[in-house]
Formats: structure tokens, C-alpha cells, sequence
């Protein structure tokens, strides 16, 4: 097989890579950006190249690009921390969810500014009882005439502090089995009885936050989908999530640096840096497949655990490359000190294992 890239798929990726080292030139770098990188101004040069929705129907102002052309861009991006996080999760989850469950209104209301890089938007998914078993959800929305009154906490909801719009996972219903009675409602985060928390993490960023909705009124017509069977949608939005070249490629920038720096004469990191290239190829070709849609339903679980395993073991090379630098306080210690976070946001790797032995390998439960 010939997994070349096309001199079309080159040359974009060459222009990537030089728009990418500019941002960094301008607004600085960070690790793992699509989560850390905040910078409005490069969403805005991302939406002048075309690279925000470059994958959504034309009718609806997208490119109708394929999938492998944003993949590529995204990589060169993260790779080395160009500050991508503010239109990030519009352009990965909630624009498609839109395209896909929301209506024409919706569609209309939001997916132009989403494009023009205008609106940044949060997930609120994660609850402090409902981590990643998401049918648990507990904030609740009650139908009163023509809005939805919203009360409930919502924990880890990165840029809820920043962001115009939250798209949360609610519930509706509590008849029936767990994973009914969940929808989907956009919240404008201006809205009165919103309370955002920042949570400062171990290495000082601030962009994960709790949010507190006391008797939220929303308009009923910000309901995505169907109400009470909006679980599918939810899965559906986690496999973009979890597939992705940002589960790769977050520290890619760290591992080229500890490359610079390691020891080429001992016979053993040679062969560190060679299994972590092998690695990398490796989880770049999983992610394409999940891009191209040619992996099993469910199998982005264990794309995710493959990738993010692989982004620790560069922090530990790292750490061992630097050796008493290691110590110090810079970027590149933070890159190594965050490396933990991989392997939990988004789904931690032992429930990735639980969703590929159950809902892919078809494994039976262990009885109770």
C-alpha cells in the first residue's frame, strides 16, 4: 500500500505548517493546544484560510473538503502548539452536531459564526457523579411553556469561563433506562442564574471550570434533536472527540525537543526514539482511519488509548532526555508535568478498554 500524500495534500500541508509557525511567532505556544492555546486572533486567520469547517456541506458554508485535508492542518497545528483551542470544539464537535441533529434556525443562528471564528463554544458533559459514564448525567432541564429551566453542576467544562455558548448534556426524563430522558440543549452563557468556576490545574492553567445552573431558562427551540434521545448524538460526538489527531499529536513538540537533547550514543534511547517514531506512525494511521471512516463502530476508544498511552510514554522519555532540566520550571517541564491529563480527558484508558471489549470485541460482562 502507498501511503504517500498527494502533492495537492503536500503543498497544504507545507502552508499549514507556515501558518502554524507564525501563530506561534504571534501569540505564543502551548502544550497541547487545541485545550491550552486561547487566542481569538488566530481563530479568526484560521477561519481566512478556510480551515474551520473545512469538512461541513457547502450549503452551509463549509468546504466539503476531505476529511484527511482538515486532519492534516490539525496536525500541524497541535504539533507545535499553534493556539487553535478557541475555535476548536466548534469546528470538531458542535458544528457537525448541529449539521447533523440541529435545525435549519439552529444551523442558521450558529454555524456562521462558528465559520468566521466569532463564537467560541464549551461542552458541558462531565458532572462530579458522572465522569465518563455520561447516561448518569444529573443536571436536569424541566419543559416550562416555551423554555427549558435548567439546574444542575456540570465539572471539567474547558473555556466555560470564555466561551459564548455551552452545549449541554441534560437530562429530561427519568423514566425508562438510564441512557433515556438525556438531551441536548445550547445554552448562551450570558444567560442569568450561570455561575462559572475556574479550576486551576497543577501547572497553573485555568481553562477547566465548573459550572452551577440555577433556574436557567432557555428557549425550548435550543433543544438538539429529539428531546430524550439525544444519547446517540452524545456517542456520536465522543468518537469525533476521541479519534482525533489531538490525542497524538499534544506533545509532539515536547518529544522533538527531548530528541534534540537525548543521548545518540546510548544503544537503548536510540532505540526509545526509534519505537516512539514507530509509535507515533503508528496512531497517525489509526487516527486517518478514523478520519476516512474505515475503523470499526466504537473503535476511536481504542484509538484514544493507543494515542494518549503513546503521549506519556514521550513525557517519560522526556524526562529521562533532560535529565536535571527536568527539574526546572519551564515549558518543557510543564509539558511533561500535564502529560497525565492525556490518559483521562476524554475517557480514561481502563473505561476506552471497557467500550472495546464490550461495544467492539463483543466480550461478555463480568457477572456480579
Amino acid at each position: 500500500m502507498d501511503f504517500a500524500l498527494t502533492p495537492e495534500l503536500l503543498d497544504l500541508r507545507r502552508r499549514a505548517r507556515a501558518v502554524a509557525a507564525d501563530g506561534v511567532a504571534r501569540f505564543g505556544r502551548s502544550n497541547d493546544s487545541w485545550i491550552n492555546g486561547y487566542s481569538k486572533q488566530f481563530a479568526r486567520i484560521m477561519a481566512d484560510e478556510g480551515w474551520i469547517g473545512m469538512g461541513w456541506p457547502t450549503r452551509y458554508g463549509g468546504r466539503a473538503r476531505p476529511p484527511i485535508e482538515r486532519l492534516i492542518v490539525a496536525e500541524e497545528m497541535i504539533s507545535v502548539g499553534a493556539p487553535v483551542a478557541a475555535m476548536w470544539f466548534a469546528d470538531r464537535q458542535m458544528g457537525p452536531a448541529l449539521i447533523a441533529y440541529g435545525s435549519e434556525r439552529q444551523k442558521a443562528e450558529f454555524l456562521p459564526r462558528m465559520l468566521s471564528g466569532e463564537s467560541t463554544w464549551c461542552i458541558g458533559m462531565s458532572e462530579p457523579d458522572a465522569g465518563s459514564d455520561l447516561a448518569s448525567v444529573g443536571t436536569r432541564a424541566v419543559r416550562d411553556g416555551d423554555c427549558f429551566v435548567i439546574d444542575g453542576q456540570k465539572i471539567w467544562t474547558s473555556f466555560a469561563n470564555l466561551a459564548d455558548y455551552c452545549y449541554l448534556i441534560c437530562r429530561t426524563d427519568d423514566k425508562g433506562p438510564p441512557h433515556r430522558g438525556v438531551s441536548e440543549i445550547i445554552v448562551p452563557m450570558d444567560t442569568p442564574g450561570i455561575e462559572v468556576r475556574p479550576i486551576t490545574d497543577m501547572i497553573g492553567h485555568r481553562h477547566f471550570c465548573e459550572i452551577y445552573f440555577t433556574g436557567v431558562r432557555v428557549p425550548a427551540e435550543n433543544l438538539v434533536g429529539a428531546e430524550g434521545d439525544a444519547f446517540k448524538q452524545t456517542m456520536a460526538q465522543l468518537a469525533h472527540e476521541r479519534g482525533g489527531i489531538d490525542r497524538l499529536a499534544s506533545n509532539r513538540a515536547l518529544f522533538l525537543h527531548a530528541r534534540s537533547v537525548a543521548d545518540w550514543d546510548d544503544p537503548l534511547v536510540r532505540q526509545q526514539v526509534a519505537r516512539l517514531e514507530a509509535e507515533y506512525r503508528v496512531g497517525r494511521l489509526l487516527v486517518y482511519r478514523e478520519a476516512l471512516g474505515q475503523a470499526p463502530a466504537g473503535f476511536s476508544a481504542a484509538t484514544k488509548a493507543f494515542c494518549t498511552e503513546h503521549q506519556q510514554r514521550v513525557a517519560q522519555f522526556a524526562a529521562a532526555s533532560l535529565g536535571p532540566a527536568a527539574l526546572l520550571q519551564d515549558e518543557w517541564t510543564q509539558a511533561i508535568f500535564y502529560a497525565p491529563a492525556y490518559t483521562i480527558a476524554g475517557g480514561t484508558s481502563n473505561i476506552m478498554r471497557n467500550i472495546l471489549g464490550e461495544r467492539v470485541l463483543g466480550l461478555p460482562r463480568e457477572p456480579r
